[in-house]
């Protein structure tokens, strides 16, 4: 028999499937039936799948119930208390199904069940329809998250996103470091030359930035009018000034014209770097103020610059 695929928009990678069973034969059964069209991890515990749904964010979580150290109750019930996990769809699979244990998993924010042994047409079918699910949802909120104008994150995605890094590197004991950026004179520049071309320039901008990114989990959005922010983790101080000067030089490379500058005849920017060690006791908010402070700092001492505080 074969599987019709439900609907869903063809994905660049294959999605990731976490596959947790303390069984190794479980889990090769598993990894044939369906490595071709998933990127397959494995853990054989309830403390592995937590720590690797954590690092790599899988599309979708196969869990065994039993297991020696934490049972699946438990683990499903870690990971949806997680921010950046909750949203994870989890199908548990087990060899004891009843109502009392589908109530259960459930409550602890089951997707599904599947039961063992393994059925391959009804495991493929149930999987399916959760990635399927999971990737629309994705694609409306990306839709959601996206400023309309430039492309890049909106302010929603940012306010998400530092949360979420905040907590991360808070576990890791990283640094993480912002950027807040404003381009000079952005209200002369429109009045001279109309905010359809500035709207344009806007977008140009937010591509120079993107472009300065060195790794794909650095965060650019735009943070209001004309003002971008960078969210750059597991990153020093030193580190975000290299990047804001790479930023700054390559908004200037743009070479867009600007009359209404009165520090030079094309386009420029200003940047506040800041950077902190996140613990449960601080909140995101003083690395924003004092990115902003810096901000500040940079545009009175005659914009074009960076201007850097470590916290």
């Amino acid at each position: 028999m074969r599987i019709k695929k439900l609907w869903l928009p063809e994905p660049i990678n294959k999605p990731k499937l976490l596959i947790v069973d303390d069984e190794p034969l479980n889990i090769r059964i598993l990894h044939e039936l369906l490595r071709d069209q998933f990127d397959i991890f494995m853990a054989a515990n309830g403390s592995q799948a937590i720590t690797k749904a954590q690092a790599i964010l899988p599309d979708l979580i196969l869990l065994d119930v039993v297991m020696p150290d934490i049972n699946g109750y438990e683990v499903c019930k870690t990971l949806k208390s997680d921010p950046t996990t909750e949203d994870i769809p989890i199908i548990f699979i087990t060899a004891h199904f009843d109502e009392a244990e589908e109530v259960l998993g459930f409550e602890a924010g089951a997707a599904d069940f599947i039961r063992k042994p393994i059925n391959p047409i009804i495991t493929k079918t149930r999987i399916y329809s959760q990635i399927t699910l999971k990737q629309q949802r994705d694609l409306l909120l990306s839709i959601a998250l996206t400023d309309n104008l430039t492309g890049i994150a909106n302010r929603r995605k940012f306010d998400e996103a530092l949360l979420s890094e905040w907590q991360q590197s808070s576990r890791d004991k990283s640094p993480l470091s912002l950027l807040l950026l404003d381009i000079d004179f952005f209200k002369q520049y429109n009045d001279i030359y109309g905010h359809v071309i500035g709207d344009s320039c806007l977008q140009l901008v937010a591509f120079a930035i993107k472009k300065s990114m060195q790794r794909p989990y650095d965060l650019v959005a735009r943070y209001g009018g004309e003002e971008f922010v960078c969210i750059l983790p597991k990153t020093d101080l030193k580190g975000a000034i290299y990047i804001a000067e790479l930023i700054l030089s390559n908004i200037r490379e743009l070479n867009i014209t600007h009359d209404g500058s009165s520090i030079n005849s094309i386009l420029t920017a200003s940047i506040g770097a800041a950077c902190i060690h996140p613990t449960a006791h601080i909140q995101p908010i003083r690395l924003i103020d004092a990115a902003d402070q810096q901000l500040y700092q940079s545009k009175h001492n005659g914009r074009a610059r960076v201007s850097a505080v470590e916290l």
